[in-house]
């Protein structure tokens, strides 16, 4: 099984991961918390993993039960919580679509960075990258779905073995 890094700490300060709440996981509560788990697995239906990868922020405060039927919704009050007491300036999160590739989020203690354009290729999103510089400036590259390819006419011409 591929093991993929569920999250990152930059000598920045800025935890870039998955997705976000912990305050309702009582056991995500600190870095060393998030170090400490098992990412050689399949992602559980609840628990901390699933917490960890699946919560999207909100506008409400707090955490409140997701309508992805996994994860929570998380309020400007938890990553206001959450990074000063980890050290952290900013946490940046993927695995949510937002249009535009990106979308800062709590005053910008939050980014979401999606980088899948025309989602499922029905969703017309454009997708980003973010280049964090060393003095924390940010820079987002954006890029517009891929140009549909036409398909081939095909005929339905029936193979000369069956005649």
């Amino acid at each position: 099984m591929l093991s993929i890094p569920k999250s990152q700490l930059t000598t920045i300060y800025v935890l870039c991961r998955f997705s976000a709440c912990m305050v309702d996981s009582p056991s995500l509560d600190t870095l060393d918390n998030i170090r400490g788990l098992n990412r050689i697995q399949e992602v559980p239906h609840e628990g901390p993993m699933c917490d960890l990868l699946w919560s999207d922020p909100n506008d409400r405060c707090g955490c409140g039960i997701s309508p992805r039927g996994a994860g929570y919704t998380f309020g400007q009050d938890i990553s206001l919580q959450f990074n000063p007491s980890n050290g952290l300036s900013l946490i940046s999160r993927a695995h949510q679509i937002v249009m535009e590739g990106y979308n800062w989020s709590q005053d910008k203690n939050v980014v979401t960075v999606f980088s899948a354009p025309n989602y499922c290729y029905r969703c017309g999103n454009m997708a980003a990258i973010r280049e964090i510089g060393e003095r924390m400036e940010q820079n987002f590259l954006q890029f517009d779905p891929a140009p549909c390819q036409i398909e081939p006419e095909t005929t339905r011409r029936t193979p000369d073995y069956f005649l």
